[in-house]
């Protein structure tokens, strides 16, 4: 694999040349320009995103975000870590996630956070082995949010 550089996220261009490889994680982000609008809407409250980049490619990307709570105190949490199919093998998904570990580090988090599909063990193995535990299990329901008529 040639050299990958990691590089933050900042424009709307840049953002749309991430689609392809975010789609593999998210398959139900069906339209880039889509994509982009969101991507920008959560830049807005502190999403940043950063791409490995091969040459002019995107081969991988970490979303995440600053946050805190009662629970962690100030931490550092893991939206999205994708890395493209001819990418994974490389030690690519270490290096984003060591890349977000070294700013939350800087930024005096006192953790860093992530969900995972209780399904994903080829995922979860991975995140053994980058040092995090699992500590809990993440509980969800879905809101309808359709407005009824009168």
């Amino acid at each position: 694999m040639t050299t990958v550089r990691l590089l933050p996220v900042t424009t709307e261009h840049e953002c749309l040349r991430c689609f392809d490889v975010m789609h593999e994680l998210r398959p139900h982000l069906a339209a880039p320009q889509a994509f982009v609008s969101q991507v920008m809407r959560q830049m807005a409250m502190e999403y940043r995103l950063l791409a490995a980049w091969q040459e002019d490619r995107v081969v991988g990307l970490v979303g995440y975000r600053l946050t805190e709570n009662l629970l962690y105190g100030r931490f550092v949490y893991v939206d999205d870590l994708v890395v493209s199919e001819e990418g994974r093998r490389h030690g690519l998904g270490a290096r984003l996630i060591a890349a977000v570990r070294e700013e939350a580090r800087q930024m005096r988090c006192r953790h860093l956070v992530l969900d995972t599909g209780l399904g994903m063990a080829l995922a979860q193995r991975f995140y053994f082995r980058q040092g995090l535990l699992s500590r809990g299990m993440h509980f969800v329901e879905a809101l309808n949010t359709e407005e009824t008529g009168s």
